[in-house]
């Protein structure tokens, strides 16, 4: 029960990562809130309440996380792990549509849902912003433009609010998962043309550890988010199996 008594809200929690996340949480002894536009998948995960909510969408997201602490008296612990990778396309050729989907859900999102969990967090004494990066925020791949930079951007964001709330008591660290295999992560490969087979063989060799599964990434939620990091923020948390060892 490392969680114990604490309220967390999960963003993206329908799949893949934020599923494995809000449940390992709820595991835990949180009470947990999933954020999703997915109700079919969101409602699905084990221990949790659901909430549909547009992350992108700023009354929504206001509106939805005083819902939370309407219904559950606090919000301790907030992680921002809505994201998509978007298109596989060179940075010359990008489309600026797709450029700006990828860059709302993936940083203005985070934006929006710590400004409006920031006064809860405060009225609370306290408490922990885990955002889900990427490997992609330190590393080039040749590949998704807008990804790279969104993930980026969520590093440096994770930093400066660090900074920013430690005087509230709000901790705020980033996690940097390698490739695990995802809905998010077929799909991308799917729209690329790219065999999942093949591209499962391709990255198990690039990963010393082999590729990884969402329970990877949850425990390192579950332990940003416990009293057992009371002294941690601003940090990077990378757990990609060794891709960045390389």
């Amino acid at each position: 029960m490392r969680l114990n008594g604490k309220v967390a809200v999960v963003t993206g929690g329908g799949n893949g990562i934020g599923a494995a996340i809000g449940t390992r949480m709820a595991e835990e002894g949180a009470a947990v809130a999933v954020v999703d536009i997915d109700a079919a998948a969101g409602a699905k995960t084990a221990g949790t309440s659901f909430h549909l909510c547009d992350v992108t969408d700023e009354d929504a997201v206001a509106a939805t996380l005083a819902d939370v602490v309407a219904r559950h008296g606090r919000l301790d612990v907030l992680v921002n792990n809505a994201g998509v990778s978007g298109l596989n396309v060179p940075t010359h050729a990008f489309p600026r549509a797709e450029w700006d989907r990828v860059m709302a859900v993936n940083t203005t999102a985070v934006f929006l849902c710590t400004k409006h969990a920031v006064p809860h967090l405060r009225t609370a004494g306290g408490g922990s912003i885990v955002n889900i990066s990427s490997v992609y925020a330190m590393l080039g791949g040749a590949d998704v433009p807008p990804y790279h930079a969104a993930k980026g951007a969520v590093r440096a964001m994770s930093k400066n609010d660090a900074t920013l709330y430690a005087p509230d008591r709000i901790r705020v660290n980033s996690i940097h998962p390698g490739f695990v295999f995802t809905a998010m992560l077929r799909d991308s490969l799917a729209a690329a043309g790219t065999d999942e087979v093949a591209a499962r063989t391709l990255l198990e060799r690039r990963h010393p550890l082999g590729t990884g599964d969402p329970d990877d990434i949850a425990w390192g939620a579950v332990y940003l988010a416990s009293d057992e990091s009371r002294w941690v923020t601003g940090a990077e948390l990378v757990i990609d199996g060794g891709y960045s060892a390389r």
